[in-house]
């Protein structure tokens, strides 16, 4: 086969980039050859985490639709017809083989004109409630890959494969690296060490309840690492340099989050369905704090999954601020019950999605 040329578009928060960026490692792992090109959205995530992947991305001028009247959705049409133009040049220039959406909103101008013109398309959904842009798209494209069962209830289910979510192969490889990952964030390995990953871009109940209780790892001893994303970072760094205590580092978003996880004793997260992905593959012990401002409650559903499965323990975002100390105070004192959920939360992991979708594209380009 020539070199394959293939375009991956979405993105928006770290739960389509990172998918997307998993995917295209895991063409180029079979096919070092291979012609990949992003296409996201201007003003972005991708815009700048793809580069730092070491990937090509194009930007399309298009945002969501609101559900109230705003300035933004006014511009709407304006800016899908831009995008439309502007993804018709990118196909017509690049002339991919295939083109994969991962969701969010430049997949969809994208993935609409590769499968207007013939091209195989495929489409991942990582939530047990698909986005819009999949939704829309499902009736055009060839293939399309899910992380939970049940999917035909969304999607045409003779184009439904069932893959997992794709997770960067370098989050999940943790063997031997936790001495540098202790220097790498200047703690000690030796300390039990709590994670905090709101999500990219944050999770204000998540961050005001640690913000709150910071006096629970001064006490203890305890470390953290707690990503705060961009809009509490000034914050989160304030209430950290009154308390005055050494073992604790803050940072608007972690590049590094293989050692990341390889400190971690425990971890505290949302549930998005990357984020679950995530801690099933690197089997870490976790509070489960759902979103509740996500479609369908399914953050809450994917919690629960792993919560019957006695793989993590669950705090609803509601009742954060008054018990998610308890729990922290349970999980970081309690070897055995870490054990208990790191044992059980493997038993719960996907392995090798993104190599099972990088096959899927392969086997839609070679039968075209």
């Amino acid at each position: 086969m020539p070199s394959p040329k293939i375009i991956i578009s979405g993105g928006g928060t770290g739960g389509h980039v990172f998918p997307a960026i998993a995917i295209a490692d895991a063409i180029r792992a079979v096919h070092p050859d291979a012609e990949l090109l992003f296409v996201g959205a201007l003003g972005r995530l991708e815009m700048e985490r793809v580069p730092k992947a070491g990937y090509p991305i194009e930007g399309l001028w298009i945002s969501g639709f609101q559900r109230r009247l705003t300035m933004q959705n006014l511009m709407f049409p304006l800016k899908l017809i831009s995008s439309m133009r502007k993804a018709g040049k990118i196909v017509k220039t690049f002339k991919p083989d295939a083109a994969v959406g991962v969701g969010g909103y430049a997949s969809g101008p994208l993935l609409r004109v590769a499968s207007s013109r013939k091209i195989p398309t495929l489409i991942q959904e990582q939530n047990s409630f698909p986005g819009i842009t999949n939704r829309l798209l499902a009736k055009k494209v060839s293939r399309i890959c899910v992380a939970y069962p049940g999917m035909d209830r969304w999607f045409p289910k003779e184009k439904i494969i069932l893959t997992g979510n794709p997770v960067r192969k370098q989050v999940t490889e943790l063997a031997g690296k936790k001495p540098e990952a202790a220097a790498f964030f200047g703690l000690e390995a030796s300390k039990t060490t709590l994670l905090i990953i709101g999500g990219s871009l944050g999770a204000r109940t998540i961050n005001e309840t640690i913000a709150a209780n910071l006096d629970l790892f001064s006490k203890n001893g305890y470390q953290l690492i707690w990503q705060t994303g961009s809009g509490f970072a000034a914050q989160a760094k304030a209430v950290v340099d009154a308390l005055n205590y050494e073992g604790v580092r803050t940072y608007a978003f972690i590049d590094k989050m293989d050692f990341a996880y390889a400190m971690a004793d425990a971890v505290v997260s949302r549930a998005g369905a990357m984020s679950v992905s995530e801690l099933c593959l690197t089997a870490k012990p976790c509070i489960l704090i759902p979103s509740p401002n996500v479609a369908e409650d399914h953050q809450t559903k994917n919690a629960q999954a792993l919560v019957d499965g006695e793989g993590a323990l669950m705090v609803r975002d509601a009742d954060a601020h008054t018990m998610l100390r308890q729990e922290i105070e349970s999980i970081m004192s309690d070897s055995g019950l870490r054990a208990k959920l790191a044992s059980n939360i493997t038993k719960l992991a996907f392995a090798n999605s993104a190599e099972r979708i990088a096959a899927e594209v392969m086997k839609l380009i070679e039968k075209n």
